[in-house]
C-alpha cells in the first residue's frame, strides 16, 4: 500500500512556478540545474517547489549517474481534469446562450 502524497495536485498546480515547471518537464526529463537556469529564482527555490511536485506525485526523480533528472508524470493530473469537466457544463451552458443571443440579435435586426 503506497502512502497518501503530503500535497494533493491542486495544492501542486496553484502555484505558477510550479506550472511553468510541469510545462517544462512535459517536453522531456530535465535535472534541476537546467529547470532552474529557466526562472529568476534560486535553485534551492526551485527544489523546493519539485519536492512539492514530487510529493504530489506530478513528478519523479530518475538518477542518472550522478546527476538527478525529474520527470513528469501527467497521469496525475487527470484529478484536476476530472474535477474540471464537471464545471464544463456551464461553459457550454454559457456558449449556448450566447450564440442563440447573438443569432437572434442578427434576425430581429431585418
Amino acid at each position: 500500500m503506497s502512502a497518501a502524497p503530503k500535497h494533493d495536485v491542486f495544492q501542486a498546480v496553484a502555484d505558477p512556478t510550479r506550472r511553468q515547471i510541469l510545462k517544462l518537464l512535459a517536453e522531456k526529463q530535465m535535472p534541476v540545474t537546467m529547470i532552474s537556469s529557466q526562472f529568476p529564482i534560486s535553485r534551492t527555490a526551485i527544489s523546493k517547489h519539485l519536492r512539492i511536485l514530487s510529493e504530489s506525485q506530478l513528478v519523479s526523480v530518475d538518477k542518472v549517474g550522478r546527476e538527478k533528472r525529474y520527470k513528469l508524470h501527467p497521469e496525475t493530473l487527470l484529478e484536476l481534469k476530472d474535477w474540471l469537466s464537471y464545471f464544463e457544463q456551464f461553459w457550454d451552458n454559457k456558449i449556448s446562450m450566447l450564440k442563440h443571443l447573438v443569432e437572434n440579435e442578427g434576425t430581429s435586426d431585418k
